[in-house]
């Protein structure tokens, strides 16, 4: 059974002439279809501590600490010396009690909650924290998936991490539902810990790139990638990114990433704009936007067109730049609405502006989740967005003589919540639309 083939409705290759029929369907389809979720913060059950969920973890979600100060009467200092529970008693009287939770991100919470039926606008979180106690850590896996529609979660996993690491050089297999992504910001960002690190494991590498550095550094990838099994590798790139830019980042993605993306035909994930520590007092809620220079990318396009890039930016002042960079490189795919960009009015207005451009050749949106249980909201909020824009287009297309089929409707979402990913990283469609079929059944 293919995603393609659910039944939506009858007639699937008869033409949606009318305009209430056709959004119906539309939104229909785009609520229903599972998606991979192609960039999260999320681990399998397997990384322990690693994977996080529940109501203090929702709440302490960097977004809503930073969001909080503004409201509360509080100084950094005194918030960071409470407990993980404390800090959520604080996060939820002042944004769900004392003011209403309008906000994208307040609003996930309410939507979370609502989902499993607990009471939004409780004065005290007393129930949310019984409730989520209270699950089966399997079972509730299952259902936040379901409940999301993913059938897939690409993780983001770092081979520096001590933590990590000891999971992956267990004996012990990982939920096959969720995938791994090899991120590479220590090695690209940060060269000169990353090279003094290796050095310590054994691998002949200096600062410097002298000697059989590149190659080092390349055979520790190679150990990694046949240990994750990654389906991409990706950094997080900031607002003054450059290409060629002339210094160890240069070398790194010149000498190591790009060969490396060759040897094992991995993608390389390129998300761009982000400043760091604007205001370190934050601590992760710190991070700030920038708009970067394209043009970087569609360097790394031109003289690398037997590699694949996907590519996201963090600034809304960059997204039509993409868009035409996309449509010069077909070794380019946009995805995903980032970080600051994940807000209804900037998803609605960026997919509506890939589609006029691109078409169906791009991938919508991913979570960027960090919490099990927000890939609820973040996947029920996108598709509403999703969907509107995709109708819109669908009924200008009607203006202009030529109705869609229902079969067209379900292949174009189809392509965009999971067939444009799995061609671009040759991930097996079998086992995925099985998992789908999971999905649908979970619901």
């Amino acid at each position: 059974m293919t995603i393609s083939s659910l039944d939506f409705g009858a007639a699937p290759h008869a033409r949606l002439n009318d305009r209430a029929d056709l959004r119906r369907h539309v939104e229909e389809v785009v609520k229903r279809t599972p998606v991979i979720d192609l960039h999260t913060h999320l681990y399998a059950p397997e990384f322990g501590a690693l994977s996080l969920s529940g109501i203090d973890e929702l709440l302490t979600y960097h977004y809503l600490v930073a969001e909080t100060f503004r409201s509360a009467r509080i100084s950094y200092e005194s918030f960071w010396r409470m407990s993980r529970a404390e800090q959520a008693d604080l996060v939820w009287r002042t944004l769900f009690v004392e003011n209403t939770p309008v906000s994208e991100a307040a609003r996930g919470v309410v939507t979370v909650l609502d989902a499993f039926g607990l009471d939004t606008a409780a004065e005290d979180l007393h129930e949310a924290r019984e409730f989520f106690r209270g699950q089966n850590a399997a079972e509730h896996l299952g259902r936040v998936l379901g409940l999301a529609g993913v059938s897939d979660v690409v993780m983001t996993n770092d081979p520096f991490d001590a933590q990590e690491a000891r999971v992956w050089e267990g004996d012990g297999g990982i939920d096959r539902r969720f995938r791994a992504a090899l991120r590479m910001d220590r090695l690209i960002n940060g060269w000169e810990s990353a090279a003094a690190e290796l050095a310590g494991r054994g691998f002949g590498v200096d600062a410097g790139f002298g000697g059989a550095t590149a190659a080092e550094v390349r055979r520790f990838l190679d150990v990694w990638i046949e240990r994750m099994r990654p389906l991409y590798m990706a950094v997080s790139l900031p607002d003054d990114f450059n290409y060629p830019g002339g210094d160890a980042r240069d070398r790194v993605i010149r000498e190591v990433v790009l060969p490396t993306a060759r040897e094992h035909s991995l993608p390389f994930a390129l998300m761009v704009g982000v400043r760091r520590g604007v205001n370190p007092a934050l601590r992760m809620a710190g991070d700030g936007v920038g708009r970067a220079d394209v043009s970087a990318v569609e360097r790394l396009c031109a003289e690398n067109a037997d590699v694949r890039f996907l590519a996201t930016f963090l600034s809304r002042e960059n997204q039509h730049e993409l868009c035409v960079s996309a449509r010069k490189f077909p070794n380019l795919l946009p995805f995903g609405c980032w970080w600051f960009l994940n807000n209804p009015s900037i998803v609605s207005e960026i997919t509506a502006e890939r589609i006029e451009l691109l078409g169906t050749s791009f991938i919508p949106q991913h979570s960027d989740a960090r919490i099990l249980e927000q890939l609820v909201y973040k996947w029920k909020h996108s598709r509403r967005s999703i969907a509107n824009a995709l109708a819109d287009s669908y009924e200008r297309l009607l203006e202009s003589g030529r109705a869609v089929t229902r079969a067209e409707v379900e292949r174009d979402v189809t392509r965009m919540f999971s067939g444009n990913f799995r061609a671009w990283v040759g991930m097996g469609a079998e086992a995925g639309e099985a998992r789908a079929v999971e999905v649908l059944a979970a619901e």
